[in-house]
């Protein structure tokens, strides 16, 4: 049994990679949503609250008495217990704002996605929790084919790609 978190922020290509890898897909969002884990909606910024604790339990659970490869997708899965590799997607800010867009997030929601992306938040609450267990990769200019490929050898062989190793700051500077 192996479990393998993918996380990174909205729009990095997470359900697209992880829904071509060899394992059974969990998508967080749908397995909060359908067991009860949220606890309501951010009035502020329009999202929905996770129970990340009840979350993370059933996670725990659900990895303990599998045999198979889990692949968990969505980008509060690096917060839950029990991954063996955590690999956090990466997309440069300028590439991300027209993903966002295209999906008619609010401006603020992109604004926040973007400084959130700039920062690499996902990949620093990851190292917190799993330190030398976690991938960060850059796929802004990967094909899909590529990007999946490359994960699938992270999941398989490692490599060398630690936490930190992306760095979109000066987007940041330059788009205070």
């Amino acid at each position: 049994m192996t479990a393998i978190f993918i996380t990174g922020t909205p729009c990095t290509g997470k359900t697209t990679i992880a829904s071509k890898l060899n394992g059974r897909l969990i998508k967080i969002n749908d397995l909060a949503r359908s067991h009860d884990f949220i606890l309501g909606v951010d009035e502020d910024k329009g999202y929905q609250i996770i129970d990340i604790d009840k979350l993370s339990e059933h996670i725990y659970h659900l990895i303990q008495n599998s045999n198979e490869t889990l692949i968990f997708e969505g980008h509060v899965s690096h917060l839950c217990d029990g991954a063996d590799k955590v690999i956090v997607l990466r997309v440069r800010p300028e590439i991300l704002e027209k993903r966002l867009m295209k999906r008619n997030y609010s401006d603020s929601k992109i604004r926040e996605n973007l400084e959130a992306e700039a920062l690499g938040v996902c990949s620093a609450e990851a190292y917190d929790k799993y330190t030398d267990k976690v991938y960060e990769v850059d796929v802004s200019d990967l094909s899909i084919e590529k990007a999946v490929n490359l994960v699938n050898d992270i999941i398989l062989n490692g490599g060398n790609y630690p936490a930190g190793s992306v760095d979109y700051l000066d987007w940041l500077v330059k788009n205070p």
